[in-house]
């Protein structure tokens, strides 16, 4: 059985950081690309950033270049979401995913697994 289980959300202030941790079990996780998605109240689910499997390729929405970084570690099995400067609109539920795929991906369609998400809320 897959399991996604996401960590280290929270409340936090502007401009503040946070770490996001994706523990993954129940697949080859090396194998899968990783994604990190987002939803606010009322709003779809958007694209958040995503890493192939040896973690070489990463890309990136708009919204948070230069601001978030993906990261992961094969060995742990786990999949990061480094935030820095956060902003009132990074408010969501932040989701993790994995895709059976070596291509970077921006759709949630190119992923099998979802984890339950985290909530992150930045208070200005």
């Amino acid at each position: 059985q897959v399991q996604l289980v996401e960590s280290g959300g929270g409340l936090v202030q502007v401009g503040d950081s946070l770490r996001l941790s994706c523990a993954a079990s129940g697949l080859t996780f090396s194998t899968y690309t990783m994604g990190w998605f987002r939803q606010a109240p009322g709003k779809e689910r958007e694209f958040v950033a995503t890493i192939t499997r040896s973690g070489g390729v990463t890309y990136y929405a708009d919204s948070v270049k230069g601001r978030f970084t993906i990261s992961r570690d094969n060995a742990k099995n786990t999949v990061y979401l480094q935030m820095n400067t956060l902003k009132p609109e990074d408010t969501a539920v932040y989701f993790c995913a994995a895709g059976p795929t070596y291509l970077p991906q921006s759709s949630p369609r190119g992923y099998d697994y979802w984890g339950q998400g985290t909530q992150v809320t930045v208070s200005s």
